[in-house]
Parts: C-alpha cells; sequence; structure tokens
C-alpha cells in the first residue's frame, strides 16, 4: 500500500509540473508547433529579418549577427523546446548560423561599398592578419562554454559597448580635428587589436563592426566610411569562426533535430540569406546619404534594441 502510494504521489507531481511547465510555456512557442501554423512562416519570418540584417549590414556594419542572433535563439527555444538537444545548443546554432549568414551579407556590403569608395584599405590591411586567428580561436571557446554564459557575454559586451558610444567623447560628435588623412594603426596595435577583435565578434557571432566601428570613429573618421569598413573585416571572422563551428560540432557528436551543418541551422541560414539579399539590395542606395549624427545614433539604437531583445527572453 505504502508503495502503491509513493508511486501515485509521484505521479501527482509529474502532474503539478507538466501544468506548471504548460502554464509558463509561451503562447507564441505553442503556435510555433501548432498544426495550424504552417512551417512556412517561421522561415518567412526568418527572411524578413534577414533582410534587416542585410540593411544594418550596409548601413552599419554589424553582419547582420546583431539581428539573427537574439530571433533564431528565441525560434530555437520555441520551436524545439529549451530542454531538447537543439534547445539546449540553441545560443551555439544562433551564432554558428549567423556567422555562416555572415559571409555572404559581408561580402555583398563589401562589394557596394567597394563601388561606393567608400573603403578605406590602408587603414583595414594591418587589420587582417590576425583578425581570423583571432575568430577561431573565440569560435573553439564558445563551442566549449555554456549556451547560457555565451548569452550572457553577448549581453555584456552589448551594454558595456553601449554606455563606451555614449559616455566617451568622439562617437555620437565626430572629433573637430578630424582630416580626411587618418594615419594607420601602429603594428603592434593593429596584431593585438585584430586578435581581440576577431576573437570577441567569433565567440559572439557578430561581425568587427561592434569594436571597428567606435576605434575608427574615435580616429575622426565619419560614420560611412567606418561602417563600410567593418563590412571585409567581418569576412575573415565569418569564414574562420563558420569552418570552426562545423568542426567542433562534429566533433562534439551533437544529436541535433533538423538539417544541420555542424551547428549551422541549414534551412534557417537559407531563409535569412534569402532576406539579407533583398535588404543588400535595397540599402545600397543611402549609402553616404546619412547625416553623420544620425547615423551615429541609429548605430546605437540599434545596439539599444538588440539589447532589449537578449533581456526580455
Amino acid at each position: 500500500m505504502r508503495r502503491r502510494s509513493g508511486l501515485a504521489g509521484t505521479k501527482t507531481s509529474l502532474s503539478g509540473l507538466r501544468g506548471r511547465a504548460a502554464r509558463q510555456r509561451p503562447i507564441f512557442g505553442a503556435c510555433l508547433r501548432s498544426p495550424g501554423v504552417p512551417l512556412v512562416w517561421i522561415y518567412l519570418l526568418l527572411a524578413v529579418f534577414g533582410g534587416l540584417a542585410g540593411v544594418t549590414t550596409v548601413l552599419f556594419g554589424f553582419g547582420g549577427g546583431f539581428v539573427v542572433v537574439p530571433l533564431l535563439y528565441r525560434v530555437l527555444l520555441l520551436a524545439h523546446g529549451e530542454y531538447s538537444a537543439t534547445g539546449r545548443a540553441a545560443m551555439h546554432i544562433a551564432v554558428a548560423t549567423s556567422t555562416c549568414v555572415m559571409i555572404v551579407s559581408a561580402l555583398l556590403a563589401t562589394r557596394r561599398h567597394q563601388r561606393a569608395g567608400t573603403i578605406d584599405w590602408p587603414l583595414i590591411r594591418p587589420l587582417l592578419g590576425f583578425i581570423g586567428l583571432g575568430a577561431i580561436v573565440g569560435a573553439a571557446a564558445a563551442v566549449q562554454a555554456d549556451g547560457g554564459f555565451v548569452r550572457l557575454a553577448f549581453i555584456v559586451y552589448l551594454g558595456v559597448t553601449i554606455l563606451d558610444c555614449l559616455l566617451r567623447p568622439g562617437f555620437i560628435v565626430r572629433r573637430a580635428t578630424a582630416t580626411a588623412a587618418i594615419a594607420p594603426l601602429s603594428r603592434g596595435i593593429a596584431t593585438a587589436g585584430s586578435f581581440v577583435i576577431g576573437l570577441i565578434a567569433a565567440f559572439l557571432g557578430v561581425g568587427g563592426s561592434v569594436m571597428t566601428v567606435p576605434l575608427m570613429r574615435r580616429r575622426g573618421i565619419d560614420m560611412t566610411r567606418a561602417t563600410a569598413m567593418a563590412n571585409p573585416l567581418s569576412l575573415p571572422i565569418a569564414l574562420a569562426g563558420t569552418a570552426t563551428y562545423m568542426a567542433l560540432a562534429w566533433r562534439s557528436g551533437a544529436a541535433l533535430e533538423g538539417r544541420h551543418l555542424g551547428y549551422v541551422d541549414l534551412p534557417a541560414f537559407a531563409a535569412l540569406v534569402a532576406g539579407s539579399l533583398l535588404g543588400v539590395r535595397a540599402a545600397a542606395p543611402l549609402i553616404g546619404r546619412l547625416p553623420d549624427r544620425v547615423h551615429a545614433w541609429g548605430y546605437l539604437a540599434l545596439l539599444v534594441a538588440v539589447l532589449l531583445g537578449m533581456l526580455l527572453r
């Protein structure tokens, strides 16, 4: 009798846990899994945000990561559940897919800015040397880290960047001493700086914009050129980061639901790239036409929007 009573108590306890989980489950998450909502709507949503990523890549040099990572992270949790294999690796998948999308978006944006003559290659070349190496180290560290820690690091870094841009002079208002010719960085700063940029960008799945734009801005460069130069710097980050995420996912033997190449979600990648192509094309005519201060405030506003999106999980 005691044993039967214990089993009954266990069933009651499990039933209560299921009830609480059902009450806590987001309505949108239930809708994503319900047969009444076709899967195509999820990919249409990703395509729309892929278009936004394309626009932000051209105008702000983001590479798409600040748009893609929070959205895809949330969609994966809602579609698969927090405790599924995919849910546990959701942040890794979001970051890896973001770096893969970044290859396409950054390449297209670089081509557009090259045509517009807004890329200052003498300033960029010294940074290219170790940025790929830093990206490999950053991606490897992100795979080994807990997904929750990567998410927390993403939030903290965004917050620090926003405060730095607001509190330190030289970002919102361009330096009065700025000239058309800006001296390149020294070899030591370029080497160490490019490694750190690659490491942080690949760890978080974002382009180099979050570090290079404030850096270039404080050297007196206008926002159009500062954001333009972030795109070619994002390419080695994206290539090295994507390759590392794929290799380490295969090595770990992670059993993920759906179609994946390493940690890259292939259907999500296709939808995001399709939207990104349209976004890059739509934003290209705006290159060089935004007032400098408006451009700077727009950059910060997008960072704040992404930060709020990650906090309101």
